[in-house]
């Protein structure tokens, strides 16, 4: 689990015009999903699509509201599954948008590293046989 911040923004897919303000996040490999706040994913017109059940560090079961945000930081974006944070809850930024960013995370420089992606099986058909 990371334990450093960065300012994150959420913009609205069908209106890009429509940015959240920056907002702190703890920057979470132990979190699926990036949890914001639901009153500012809501300011810019994101809406729920449907409701998940997560498991807490203590076993603990809660649901909350998801939707589909274009997420930003640190000069990276991505489209992504946000979780519509309650109060209370901490805003977080998950392993899937860290995924989708194409980062990994530097714990000790407290920063993200870009990184290539992973392809379990790709083949070229213009590729001569030995190369494939």
């Amino acid at each position: 689990m990371s334990m450093f911040k960065v300012n994150v923004t959420a913009v609205n897919q069908e209106r890009e015009e429509m940015v959240t303000p920056p907002i702190s996040a703890r920057v979470d490999t132990g979190s699926e999903l990036t949890w914001l706040p639901a009153e500012l994913l809501t300011s810019i017109g994101i809406t729920p699509r449907r409701e998940r059940l997560f498991t807490r560090a203590n076993n603990a079961m809660l649901k909350r509201p998801v939707g589909y945000a274009i997420v930003r930081a640190e000069g990276y974006e991505t489209t992504d599954e946000v979780v519509f944070a309650e109060p209370g809850d901490m805003t977080l930024l998950g392993v899937r948008t860290l995924e989708g960013f194409g980062v990994t995370v530097d714990n000790i420089g407290k920063r993200f590293v870009a990184a290539p992606s992973l392809v379990v099986s790709a083949r070229l058909a213009a590729s001569p046989p030995e190369n494939r």
